[in-house]
């Protein structure tokens, strides 16, 4: 297939760039290297792309349409996989319009090129922060979702209203796929797994949030890469209901699907650091401190309708996972 990829060098984006490449996908890649960290490890990214064959790479912020059209020529992408976004719970407290743009305008362009060129299949990053303030674990695609605790977490809520609408109105074949706490080789270092690792590496103390008392369904980006693809390769098609039964938020009689990705084993955060210990083979000086706004205690997957869409759901051990990104990280960093 022709493929346009959004955040191609960001941390999934460049593990799904590796494998639609490594099947012989045409794959257009696109990023603007935005510095919300440090765009070293992004550019360290992209070069495990740039010398293949099959993948052209525009780099270019998604809000500037003319711009990217332009460079695309004539080239039409058969399906889009839309990585990009402005990340971050506690970023969108401090810096809110970034993601007014990043999330919200972007997508929205993102949703005119998937009407107007026609394309098989949109399949877009939402956000396992679209749970909010749940406390019914496990999260299950049907639960509701109208209760948003960041910005960050209504914008990705907001991106599957909007796929909705124009899957509803344009027939555009839509699926949302939220992400449950991804981390592995090459991971982000704005997330858990990089500042622990890097830090107990270092010598340097951990700051714990909420007393150690949050849990989180740490699913390992290959897991993330395998289900993704899979989705992607199966457009959701119109639903039939009975008369007087409501469809949920996350199907509809529209071409529209939304799915979790989690790994649906989740672990206490105490638990975690001491995977990590382990795996670095020192101790964490651990600091405890309050809960964070815009935190949520706890998540956990439901896969049930995932493992029934593509036939496969993420199930790599956390220790596993964690050997890998640390021998990532001590390769990377010469740690």
């Amino acid at each position: 297939m022709k493929v346009l990829l959004t955040g191609c060098a960001g941390f999934i984006g460049m593990h799904a760039a590796q494998r639609l490449i490594a099947r012989g996908d045409d794959v257009v890649g696109i990023d603007n290297f935005t510095p919300y960290y440090d765009v070293k490890l992004k550019h360290a990214r992209m070069q495990q792309l740039l010398d293949k064959p099959n993948f052209r790479f525009i780099e270019e912020d998604l809000v500037n349409m003319a711009a990217i059209e332009s460079q695309l020529g004539t080239w039409r992408p058969d399906v889009i996989l839309h990585l990009a976004a402005q990340p971050g719970v506690r970023y969108s407290i401090d810096y809110p319009h970034v993601y007014a743009q990043s999330n919200l305008v972007a997508f929205l362009n993102i949703l005119e090129w998937s009407r107007h060129w026609q394309v098989k299949h949109l399949t877009y990053a939402s956000s396992s922060s679209v749970y909010g303030g749940n406390e019914k674990l496990p999260f299950k695609e049907t639960d509701p979702v109208d209760h948003p605790v960041s910005l960050y977490a209504a914008t990705k809520r907001a991106n599957e209203l909007m796929a909705h609408t124009y899957s509803h109105l344009y027939g555009t074949p839509t699926t949302g796929l939220r992400f449950f706490t991804v981390y592995g080789p090459w991971g982000r270092p704005d997330m858990a797994p990089f500042k622990f690792a890097d830090a107990i590496i270092k010598g340097q103390p951990i700051e714990i949030y909420n007393h150690g008392q949050q849990m989180r369904d740490f699913t390992y980006v290959d897991d993330i890469v395998e289900s993704t693809l899979r989705v992607l390769d199966r457009p959701p098609v119109a639903q039939t209901f009975a008369k007087g039964q409501e469809p949920g938020c996350a199907e509809s009689w529209a071409p529209y699907r939304v799915f979790n990705i989690g790994n649906s084993d989740p672990v206490q955060l105490m638990d975690f650091v001491h995977t990590i210990e382990q795996a670095v083979g020192v101790e964490a000086n651990k600091i405890m401190k309050p809960a964070q706004p815009g935190d949520v205690t706890a998540t956990f997957a439901d896969t049930t309708q995932l493992e029934a869409h593509i036939g496969f759901t993420p199930a790599t051990p956390l220790s596993t996972g964690i050997e890998k990104f640390v021998a990532w990280y001590r390769d990377y960093y010469k740690a």
